[in-house]
């Protein structure tokens, strides 16, 4: 909870001060021992190899703490905006705005898909026995307007500015959690790559995201427009497919 981590906070805090405080004295001894006299010399010595095992000792427990630290923040969820609905599901949902008016057929209307799988262009069929249900394989002129409308996305954004990015398909647990995405645990987006520090990515925000890790930005460097294609592979067990079916 926030109290948790406030005090975990509070805690990393006081140790980074107490380790800090510890390597000023012992760099002040390493400059007085080779000055001291003979007798004063064996206490200074013995005050700084005390010093050396006591900020080891508040090392790992400083790297204790901030494991711990990001644990729990990690179970801090995102807040929702203050406008929106409270309700157990989406009949809570308001209906806002609407933008034209639902045309009228003189014909049994066909779905997307009814209308793919006619012309050829899409294969659910074969894609449950590849990969298993909710997979698909496009085919011909769908496969061109594919990448075709990935080339049109791509001309916008470098118009407008953006540096173009083909980006990895997988990233380190750290980018990953750093982004937004839970690499672990029953509420995990990602699939994880078994025995590695590495996750499949489930959008290229994680990937630019990661471009910029450890790094502090000068101002006069923004705004960064980076644009980026990606493979996107999500867990989505439950939820996926249940209000629509197709793409």
């Amino acid at each position: 909870d926030v109290d948790t981590v406030l005090a975990l906070a509070d805690q990393r805090s006081e140790l980074i001060q107490a380790i800090e405080r510890m390597r000023a004295r012992r760099n002040e001894l390493s400059g007085r021992i080779p000055k001291a006299s003979k007798d004063d010399r064996p206490a200074l010595v013995d005050e700084a190899q005390r010093l050396k095992a006591d900020v080891a000792e508040r090392e790992q427990a400083l790297a204790d703490v901030e494991t711990n630290l990001r644990a729990e923040q990690a179970l801090i969820p995102n807040l929702t905006h203050p406008d929106a609905p409270v309700g157990p599901d989406e009949s809570a949902n308001r209906e806002l705005r609407r933008w034209g008016e639902v045309r009228a057929f003189d014909f049994p209307p066909r779905d997307h898909v009814a209308i793919g799988e006619a012309l050829d262009l899409i294969d659910f069929d074969s894609a449950t026995k590849v990969t298993g249900s909710n997979f698909y394989f496009l085919k011909n002129e769908a496969v061109l307007l594919d990448l075709a409308l990935q080339r049109f996305a791509l001309d916008v954004l470098r118009e407008k500015g953006f540096v173009l990015h083909a980006t990895p398909d997988l990233a380190r647990m750290d980018v990953l959690e750093g982004t937004g995405f839970n690499p672990r645990g029953d509420e995990s987006q990602i699939y994880r790559i078994e025995g590695q520090d590495l996750g499949l990515i489930a959008t290229a925000e994680i990937t630019l995201g990661g471009i910029l890790k450890d790094e502090i930005l000068d101002a006069d460097r923004l705004p960064l427009r980076l644009g980026g294609l990606s493979h996107c592979f999500r867990v989505e067990s439950g939820a996926y497919g249940r209000a629509s079916r197709g793409l």
